[in-house]
């Protein structure tokens, strides 16, 4: 397969990485006491407490607790409570995880030359990205992505992998905090309110979660810092015809999730031809990377059915997949928030217990709405 483009040594690495979950979390049964207590029974509603108890999600960290009033009281909050509450409870949990990033590289704040977010679960102006870069005493450049849903974590290191290298053409040193933060618990009401309604069976009320999380990337310049993961090159793809897919609509009650039932078919039609494209980008890489179970995969958990879909069309184990899992049962999905949180976790060393021959390659991948596929490879250093 003819490669569009050919990565060389870029020079790019991650220095830090941090993930921040909220305080709280619920299990299923939070979930079916909600439907139990504020909805009529219905075939639809039952069904969603069958998918909620099956999801594989053994609990979902939360910025709300059980009793608080989003979750509780008789009508789902309106976008503007939502958008304050993103403000007080969400911007220090992402402050948090950029903070971790930060101290573990080494850097001092003053060395970050941009900053580079995303989020789908709030709309402001100014972004998000302003208020964390305000209280970490950033004046930087900012970016702030859209649109990019659950794939807006690897969105947003492409992106910064674009900025470092074009300051490496100028010989600038370039230090970039990727940020990604989401806060999809404040609209279970507002969902469950659509399923009973629409007697529509929405599959994602029974899988997000809030989380931060951030990577630092350098362009090697003036850097001593010890690499965590090189970053060696990128795809990015659209599937045909798939916008209906997936997606994350503006409502009055905040935004709404599409997730049709066709989505893991899908990924998992299009992920192979992904690393297949990825690995031509990167001749380097040599026979040793010749078949995706050469690489560890540190893959966004959409859900159960996408993991399992990925392990069937890559020909790969659950082991490949086991930082992917671990985050997903223990947290569920956090939206683009949850990659960064993966690739933080496969380097644990309870993971590495896990496996007798961790992989010195590590593929990096999410989708988003579009449907968009985002795959970056990096190496352990």
């Amino acid at each position: 397969m003819a490669a569009t483009k050919t990565f060389r040594d870029l020079n790019l690495s991650i220095i830090g990485v941090g993930t921040q979950y909220p305080d709280f979390s619920f299990g299923p049964d939070t979930l079916e006491a909600i439907i139990r207590t504020h909805y009529p029974q219905s075939t639809c509603l039952d069904k969603i407490i069958s998918i909620n108890q099956y999801s594989g999600i053994e609990t979902r960290s939360s910025i709300l607790t059980e009793d608080h009033p989003f979750l509780c009281r008789d009508e789902a909050p309106c976008i503007s409570e939502l958008h304050q509450a993103f403000k007080s409870l969400g911007i220090p949990l992402a402050v948090s995880a950029a903070s971790k990033a930060i101290l573990e590289s080494g850097i001092d704040a003053s060395q970050i030359t941009h900053l580079v977010c995303s989020t789908c679960t709030d709309v402001s102006n100014p972004g998000f990205d302003f208020f964390v870069a305000r209280e970490l005493g950033l004046d930087v450049e900012k970016v702030l992505l859209s649109g990019v849903g659950c794939s807006g974590g690897l969105a947003a290191l492409r992106t910064a992998a674009n900025l470092a290298l074009g300051y490496a053409a100028m010989g600038r040193p370039a230090r970039i905090l990727c940020l990604a933060l989401e806060m999809t618990t404040p609209l279970v009401r507002s969902e469950l309110d659509s399923a009973s309604e629409r007697q529509e069976v929405r599959i994602g009320v029974c899988l997000f979660s809030d989380a931060a999380s951030a990577v630092i990337l350098s362009n090697g310049i003036d850097d001593d810092s010890k690499p965590i993961y090189q970053l060696l090159g990128w795809e990015h793809s659209i599937i045909p015809e798939s916008d209906h897919e997936l997606g994350f609509d503006a409502d009055k009650l905040g935004f709404k999730v599409v997730l049709s039932t066709q989505v893991p078919h899908l990924t998992k039609l299009a992920i192979r031809p992904a690393f297949e494209r990825l690995k031509a980008s990167l001749p380097q890489l040599g026979p040793q990377i010749s078949n995706p179970s050469d690489c560890d995969w540190a893959l966004h958990p959409g859900g159960a059915a996408i993991l399992s879909g990925a392990e069937e069309a890559l020909g790969i184990s659950g082991t490949h997949l086991r930082a992917s899992y671990d985050v997903y049962v223990r947290h569920g999905n956090s939206s683009s928030a949850t990659v960064f949180s993966v690739l933080d976790r496969l380097r644990s060393r309870d993971m590495d217990k896990l496996v007798s021959d961790k992989k010195d390659h590590v593929v990096a991948c999410a989708f988003g709405p579009g449907i968009s596929v985002e795959a970056i490879m990096l190496k352990r250093p």
